[in-house]
């Protein structure tokens, strides 16, 4: 009798283990731009929906360490942005999956009705800060203006974008934020503040982000494919010289229609 229960215990934790084990392989881990991230978060959400495997999203990786990642299979899929080196990435043997253009915006507070600014404004406001939003059309309410890094896309982007920003010192008293989910949540819980942010942050947060629009262009699908609105990042998944089938269901399902649908919703245009 007491062979038999421990022959089922055996049993029961083989099974177990079997069902963690393949637990852990249906799981995609990626990990990558943090920029991209909020994008991928949402297809990754409606296709575990769909399919029933999670995608795991890190915490963010440089481009050399997220790129070794994959190579080293620790990661199944590398997210990137503007300014990626494509030829050299599939020269490493990995494939590269332009998947959308994201704009790239100055985020407002919901505290701030302001509809538009100028180039002019914008480097008046981080040029000098300490200004009211009463200079620029608000309320009186102190601007609170906050940067991404140098190093950081979404600040290449709008310095390249914007004329005077391109060789401007960013003052002290302009708060750095390091990560795309520090400045989202700077704006979200900040009056009065302004930063550099996307429209997928915006889309995502539930009216207490807003986008301003840029010398009377707001950032929208027609205003980018028309080439009015000109600061925008790619966003691209990377896959390894041997992705699994999950992996490869997940990315056909963010090329796919429905996939389209919710980079749209989610204020990115989905590439084809």
């Amino acid at each position: 009798m007491a062979s038999i229960k421990l022959t089922l215990a055996i049993a029961l934790m083989m099974v177990a283990a079997y069902a963690a084990a393949a637990g852990a392989q249906d799981a995609i881990r990626v990990d990558g731009s943090t920029g991209t991230a909020p994008l991928i978060e949402a297809l990754g959400k409606s296709f575990t929906a769909k399919s029933k495997t999670a995608v795991a999203i890190g915490k963010g990786l440089g481009t050399k360490a997220r790129f070794e990642a994959l190579a080293g299979g620790k990661i199944d899929i590398a997210m990137a942005s503007h300014g990626l080196n494509v030829a050299e990435v599939t020269g490493m043997g990995m494939t590269v999956h332009r998947i959308a253009q994201t704009p790239v915006v100055f985020g407002l507070h919901q505290s701030v009705p302001v509809a538009a600014l100028t180039d002019a404004q914008i480097c008046a406001i981080y040029e000098k800060p300490g200004r009211n939003w009463k200079e620029f059309g608000g309320p009186d309410l102190a601007v609170a203006p906050f940067a991404r890094p140098d190093s950081e896309v979404d600040a290449q982007v709008v310095r390249d974008g914007i004329a005077c920003l391109k060789a401007l010192k960013l003052p002290d008293s302009v708060k750095l934020q390091a990560r795309a989910g520090d400045m989202a949540n700077a704006l979200a819980d900040t009056p009065g503040a302004i930063g550099v942010t996307s429209a997928t942050v915006v889309e995502q947060s539930g009216g207490k982000i807003k986008a301003v629009a840029l010398n009377g262009v707001a950032a929208s699908e027609a205003s980018v494919l028309g080439g009015q609105y000109r600061m925008t990042r790619d966003a691209f998944l990377v896959t390894g010289k041997a992705p699994s089938a999950a992996v490869k269901a997940f990315i056909d399902f963010v090329k796919s229609p429905e996939g389209a649908q919710i980079i749209r919703a989610n204020g990115a245009i989905a590439t084809k």
